[in-house]
């Protein structure tokens, strides 16, 4: 049975399940109605971040355009241009013991393409979650229902896998920017422009 977890809340994910070495990470939201005219495309971006919270290297940023990093430790599933139907809207697929020993903390977030420009935000999207999954089974052992607290934002860190004693947990954060993904990449140390 899968743990729910609420914003700010922590928890084991290797230690409580023996033996895991592969798993999904699956990410989802849906957009509520409304009258701008312009589609929505939300995107998934995961940051692979070292000890001092940034990355490395531009291939530590993994999305659509770059989907594996970590020496391909971790394997994105490609963009997801509607959000439509039911179900993940993205996936994420994470080898946990090949990621690279610098590697401390895997970030995931989710941002609106050219939201500013479309006058498009967070406070428009509902149902965003986050979940992991075993690889092997599919069987859903974390979720994270980020809830409906959110308005002019156009990006969110969802969570993260960060290193703790050996193991690996998961930490539930929902926190929203503004600024889209180029504000994000910029604090993870990308060099953006």
């Amino acid at each position: 049975m899968a743990i729910s977890l609420s914003k700010g809340q922590k928890v084991d994910l290797t230690k409580g399940n023996p033996g895991l070495t592969k798993v999904i990470v699956g990410l989802g939201w849906d957009v509520n109605k409304y009258d701008g005219g312009q589609d929505f495309d939300l995107d998934s971006s995961i940051f692979l971040l070292g000890d001092n919270g940034k990355v490395a290297s531009d291939g530590d940023f993994v999305f659509y355009n770059n989907p594996t990093g970590g020496n391909g430790s971790v394997v994105h599933s490609g963009d997801n241009r509607t959000g439509a139907g039911e179900g993940d809207d993205e996936q994420v697929v994470i080898d946990l013991q090949a990621v690279p020993a610098t590697t401390q903390r895997i970030t995931f977030t989710i941002t609106i393409h050219d939201g500013e420009a479309r006058n498009q935000n967070f406070g428009q999207v509902s149902n965003s979650y986050v979940r992991i999954l075993n690889e092997q089974n599919n069987e859903e052992l974390i979720r994270y229902d980020l809830g409906e607290d959110f308005s002019i934002e156009t990006a969110l860190v969802v969570g993260e896998l960060y290193r703790h004693n050996n193991e690996w947990k998961f930490s539930a954060i929902g926190s929203g920017y503004q600024g889209g993904l180029a504000a994000l990449a910029t604090d993870f140390g990308l060099q953006v422009g």
